[in-house]
């Protein structure tokens, strides 16, 4: 086994944590404050070819690996736990899709300027009666034609509001055991009949861009169904187990600026005339943050070369997802408990570590959801 980052993997560590100390750490808080949608540092990151990571050069990307992308979320997030959020969001769910399940013609189309950070994308699953149950999904899309024609709702979708298309789930027919058949459609967000609102105050990731979608009578070319139309269940899942990689890693990214923040006042906050960092209880508090921190990133890691050298990573996937977002979220409490008082105020910090982490416990499958998946791999 080899442990070693790759010189690449490295330069892209350095090269994203340089960028987000600069252009995203010093508004954070700004961002969370306000709930800022930064889009101009959104297109910086475009030009620095950071949405194309893990995509081939021929559809605009740099064809990095899974990794390499892992760790730009993470130091991303360690900088702003919304802005990471958009920005795997756009990779994962907006891009990747069309990258696993797309024609030729469809990457051409709409892959190749979200890699190159020219344009946005959007993956609409969730519904407001279809959220851990993604099989029980309501709208429907009905073939009139040569085109598809969709009506239903769907909440939670991340970055629609600033999306080029968004790919949308629905129903399309029974199958022969009568189970609802869900394909996938490339809808682009000016079609007719296409609303979307962006009306939700939330708890944390508050920089990032998160929409409820109403489509009435919307119409799209067959063309734009995504991959075979009978299994847009399995696509999405599959799209869901890299997903998990990159919340993995966005859990990783926050929970680290939370344990470095604790780490720091602990060297200089004083009590009975030493550094609070001299006490054994907040020494092992800090030696747990650490650990957890670093088995945590070994996970995300290797659910990322698993998915690299195309074997089978859902277990893995699901390992990461929910270990590192529940003892992320563990390390951002402590790190607030390290800060006392101070940790409860908002010039700190620390707090909204905590709010941002507690979505990594809910989105792309909640906790509950990834000890099921787990339980089905382990063949329960």
């Amino acid at each position: 086994m080899h442990f070693e980052l790759t010189k690449e993997q490295q330069m892209i560590k350095e090269m994203v944590r340089d960028f987000a100390e600069k252009e995203i750490a010093p508004y954070a808080s700004k961002w969370d404050e306000e709930a800022i949608f930064p889009i101009e540092t959104f297109k910086k990151m475009g030009e620095l070819g950071l949405f194309g990571i893990p995509f081939p050069e021929q559809y605009g990307g740099s064809g990095g690996d899974t990794i390499s992308y892992a760790i730009a979320v993470e130091e991303i997030g360690r900088a702003c736990g919304g802005t990471g959020l958009s920005y795997a969001a756009a990779v994962s769910l907006g891009a990747s899709p069309i990258y696993y399940f797309g024609t030729e013609e469809q990457k051409e189309k709409w892959l190749v300027p979200m890699a190159k950070g020219e344009t946005f994308g959007s993956f609409g699953l969730t519904e407001p009666n279809a959220g851990s149950d993604a099989g029980g999904t309501q709208t429907r899309a009905v073939l009139d034609g040569d085109e598809y024609v969709i009506n239903g709702e769907k909440c939670w979708i991340t970055n629609a509001g600033y999306a080029r298309q968004v790919i949308v789930t629905a129903v399309t027919g029974k199958d022969e055991r009568g189970k609802n058949i869900i394909s996938a459609f490339i809808v682009p967000t000016d079609a007719p009949g296409f609303t979307i609102n962006c009306h939700y105050d939330k708890m944390g990731v508050r920089a990032s861009n998160t929409c409820e979608l109403v489509l009435q009578d919307v119409r799209v070319p067959k063309e734009n169904i995504l991959g075979d139309p009978k299994k847009g269940f399995k696509q999405f899942l599959y799209t869901l187990d890299g997903g998990r990689i990159s919340i993995a890693a966005l859990a990783v990214g926050i929970a680290q600026a939370a344990f470095e923040k604790a780490l720091q006042y602990a060297k200089e906050r004083k009590q009975f005339g030493q550094p609070i960092a001299k006490f054994q209880a907040i020494q092992f508090k800090l030696a747990d943050m650490a650990m957890q921190l670093e088995l945590a990133r070994n996970m995300v890691y290797k659910a990322a070369w698993l998915k690299d050298q195309g074997k089978p990573f859902t277990k893995e996937a699901a390992f990461a997802k929910l270990f590192a977002s529940e003892t992320g979220f563990h390390i951002c409490n402590q790190a607030i408990q390290i800060h006392g008082g101070y940790g409860y105020m908002k010039d700190y910090g620390v707090e909204r570590h905590l709010r941002d982490m507690k979505l990594m416990e809910i989105g792309e499958g909640t906790s509950e959801i990834q000890r099921l998946v787990i339980a089905r791999q382990l063949g329960c």
